[in-house]
């Protein structure tokens, strides 16, 4: 099992995530020796979205910069909370071919994280299959790693 202290946080621009985010930051903030990786999932575009004409490298290109600004409030949440910046790094992952909850359960084991962290916001059944619950996801699958799921 890996270390608790090596802690993956699946974050978006939801409130839940920034919850999540400062949950973290209370619970390992104040000099605590921790390693942090913020993640940003995305999915892949429509079916039809080069046939309408878009370009896959600026549909990541956009979706890279929203995920900047995700990355930048959670990294002042941490960093007011004593994390180390030094200790947190930052992460963009299109979910090619599978939800995003597989991507990131996908980058926890490819990671060797001990903690994942992740806002639970309700989610329609139609979201649920498109993209998958995360929160849900984690829960069933957390057999060697410790889940956090703030509300």
């Amino acid at each position: 099992m890996a270390d608790w202290n090596n802690i993956l946080i699946a974050v978006d621009e939801m409130e839940s995530s920034l919850r999540a985010v400062k949950y973290v930051g209370q619970v390992a903030g104040k000099g605590a020796a921790v390693s942090i990786c913020l993640l940003h999932v995305y999915p892949e575009p429509p079916p039809d979205f080069a046939q309408r004409g878009g370009v896959l490298e600026e549909y990541q290109a956009q979706r890279i910069v929203k995920a900047e600004h995700i990355f930048n409030r959670c990294l002042e949440i941490l960093v007011r909370a004593d994390i180390i910046r030094d200790t947190i790094y930052c992460t963009t992952h299109m979910a090619e071919g599978k939800t995003i909850s597989d991507t990131v359960l996908e980058v926890r084991r490819n990671g060797n994280f001990g903690t994942v962290v992740t806002g639970k916001r309700g989610v329609s059944k139609a979201e649920e299959f498109l993209f998958g619950s995360i929160s849900n996801a984690l829960a069933r699958h957390c057999n060697d790693f410790t889940t956090w799921i703030v509300g």
